[in-house]
């Protein structure tokens, strides 16, 4: 069975090891719980201090200390339906969840009574299309689609005025997640940036893009290009379960200032929760 990082740093701290050795070991398990060397050195660093200061911390508080360190690094995201219709432009490479995720997203804000409509934009892939309808189909979901090669801001367009048509509260777009070059993929985002901006007034578009928690550090490699080309308001975190390092949300909360919207926990349309913190950094950390 695969040992999570709570796990793992719980089992460090049973150990009964010199005072420097714990802490070198505690930066190693911290970097392989995808933290990245700087931030594993702060935390360490840090920590050393705390335990100087309070000469004889205990288990509890030291786990304490390195959530309470974590934490000030990630912040939630409320998507809160305000102003409708509002964009959700959710981005992604292929693989992450991204289609099951945009279904998970319109059951969700179905069940709080909003009226959805999903944009089958990701017009490069036909599998993409029917799996989208497919899901659509499964959550009870309008869906706004063309033929695969489309133009995928000509689909963007026509779902905006279907929502606006049908009152509609939320649009979430499904967009493509490679193409030949990276170039190509930024300028398609961009227009289709272009197209909301056009048809809806300031503020009513967020760019939310899903990561991989088992990604580790690819993780932080993509969030860093997206947020360069448009701009990454939340981030949507997959599967994420107790063997997962979770680790590259801080190191993109920490380097990118990206906040989380939802995370993913398990194969059901209920399976994604508003992100809290506090049940986020427990479970992470193992302090139960």
């Amino acid at each position: 069975m695969k040992k999570g990082f709570g796990n793992k740093l719980a089992s460090l701290f049973n150990r009964s090891v010199q005072y420097d050795e714990f802490f070198e070991d505690l930066e190693d398990l911290l970097i392989e719980g995808d933290l990245g060397a700087a931030i594993a050195m702060e935390i360490s660093d840090d920590l050393r201090e705390y335990c100087r200061s309070t000469k004889k911390a205990t288990e509890t508080e030291m786990l304490l200390e390195i959530k309470r360190m974590l934490s000030q690094w990630v912040a939630p995201l409320s998507l809160e339906i305000t102003d409708p219709p509002q964009v959700f432009l959710v981005l992604g490479v292929n693989g992450v969840g991204k289609t099951t995720t945009i279904a998970k997203m319109a059951h969700y804000y179905q069940k709080k009574g909003h009226g959805v409509v999903m944009s089958a934009s990701d017009t490069f892939r036909a599998a993409a299309i029917d799996q989208l309808e497919l899901h659509a189909q499964r959550v009870g979901c309008r869906i706004v689609k063309q033929k695969p090669g489309s133009d995928p801001g000509a689909v963007v367009y026509d779902a905006i005025e279907s929502a606006r048509s049908r009152k509609d509260d939320l649009i979430l777009v499904d967009t493509a997640g490679r193409m030949h070059t990276k170039a190509n993929l930024v300028r398609e985002l961009q227009k289709i940036h272009k197209i909301i901006e056009g048809r809806l007034s300031g503020g009513k578009c967020r760019n939310l893009l899903v990561i991989d928690a088992t990604t580790g550090q690819n993780g932080f490699q993509q969030a860093e290009m997206f947020h360069e080309a448009v701009g990454i308001d939340g981030l949507l975190l997959t599967k994420y379960d107790s063997a997962s390092k979770g680790g590259t949300v801080v190191q993109i909360g920490r380097r990118l200032g990206i906040p989380i919207a939802f995370v993913g926990v398990g194969e059901t349309y209920d399976d994604l929760l508003p992100f809290d913190g506090d049940e986020f950094f427990d479970s992470l950390l193992g302090i139960s």
